[in-house]
């Protein structure tokens, strides 16, 4: 049991298992998931393991900007610069920032960038895997294993459509992460010498599909196009991976699609909302939500959300409208996925015994009526 002052557990929903639905993709593995919770929408042996070409890198991503800050110097080996097949054109001997690098990797898919990360980070590209790998499992990417830090075919480097999903949610709470995946095209210049290194997105989506804010294409002989993508609309995001796909740019187009008209946003928390009032030396004060917080409800479908309230039981000292006096935490299952400020909604002078009296249950059944 959560340990706090005060708590309040609120269940909205009940949590069901998903349905099939009639959606066809032409991918090996696929799924659409729910960047805020998590929850799959849609899936298509997404359990399944499979190679996942350059969309390895996202991982690779995330570990970097976890590891570094984005002004580090980066070195650039001849081990780097030799690496065979996409690259971002780092000439060895050259110095970049980290965050340049990573324009280099997400962009132009650059080997060499995914190289020189890894070696600035671990050492070398084994170890560095093994972060990747560890890394991966602690996100509930358990059906995963990295070998490399760029996504060439090797063995026993392979995950799932739900981990690859799971790791670019991760990734993409990330503010630079997200500032470099929506990206187009970009420039840098080297540290050492000031040369200009110009980048460009592969991911087509980001100019044909409304919403679109990445994330990572990939390809390789053995794997086939993989395609990591995720779009945001009217408050909702979605993230949508195919491994194996001869018609990725298709497919994601009908997943997220799919996603968008079986999900509609609805604010459980408003902001201004009573949480809690109470009486405190003959005088009612209320304490309201900071904030307003929306989740996805599916269609026809019930799915499980908690709202948590904590409050001081007891206020030390006195009090300024506005000033904060708990936090209503949003968990789906066991996750927490968001937390909106509690607030005092005017003065509250010191006086002897300031304790709250609950009437909290009130607000419960006021959230209840609106669902």
């Amino acid at each position: 049991m959560r340990k706090t002052v005060f708590w309040a557990a609120l269940i909205l929903t009940a949590l069901l298992p998903l349905t099939a639905s009639a959606l066809e993709v032409s991918a090996d593995c696929a799924c659409v998931m729910d960047a805020l919770t998590g929850e799959l929408i849609f899936e298509k042996d997404a359990q399944t393991r499979h190679g996942m070409a350059s969309t390895t890198k996202i991982m690779t991503a995330l570990i970097a900007l976890e590891k570094c800050e984005p002004d580090d110097v980066v070195a650039i080996s001849a081990n780097a610069d030799a690496q065979e097949g996409s690259s971002a054109y780092l000439s060895a001997g050259a110095d970049v920032y980290m965050k340049d690098l990573l324009y280099g990797l997400m962009l132009n898919s650059g080997n060499d960038a995914a190289m020189a990360a890894a070696e600035h980070i671990a050492g070398d590209a084994e170890s560095f895997a093994e972060i990747m790998t560890e890394r991966a499992k602690e996100i509930g990417a358990e059906n995963t294993s990295f070998k490399n830090p760029s996504g060439l075919s090797a063995d026993g480097h392979y995950t799932t459509a739900r981990d690859l999903a799971l790791i670019t949610r991760e990734a993409m709470k990330n503010p630079t992460f997200r500032e470099i995946v929506s990206s187009r095209s970009a420039r840098a210049k080297t540290v050492d010498n000031g040369t200009t290194l110009f980048f460009s997105n592969h991911n087509k989506l980001l100019s044909s599909y409304e919403g679109c804010i990445g994330v990572k294409t990939g390809y390789t002989k053995s794997t086939g196009r993989c395609l990591v993508s995720a779009a945001e609309r009217n408050g909702m995001t979605f993230i949508a991976v195919t491994l194996g796909d001869p018609n990725d740019w298709r497919d994601h187009t009908a997943m997220l699609d799919y996603a968008f008209s079986e999900c509609t946003p609805r604010e459980i928390i408003r902001k201004g909302q009573c949480v809690k009032k109470a009486v405190i030396d003959g005088k009612s004060h209320s304490f309201t939500a900071d904030d307003s917080f929306s989740v996805n409800f599916r269609n026809g479908q019930k799915t499980g959300y908690t709202i948590e309230n904590h409050i001081v039981g007891e206020m030390p000292r006195a009090v300024n409208k506005g000033e904060k006096v708990g936090y209503s935490a949003v968990y789906f299952g066991d996750e927490l996925i968001g937390q909106v400020d509690i607030i005092s909604e005017d003065d509250i002078y010191e006086t002897e015994g300031m304790k709250l009296k609950n009437s909290f249950f009130e607000t419960v059944k006021k959230i209840i009526g609106r669902l």
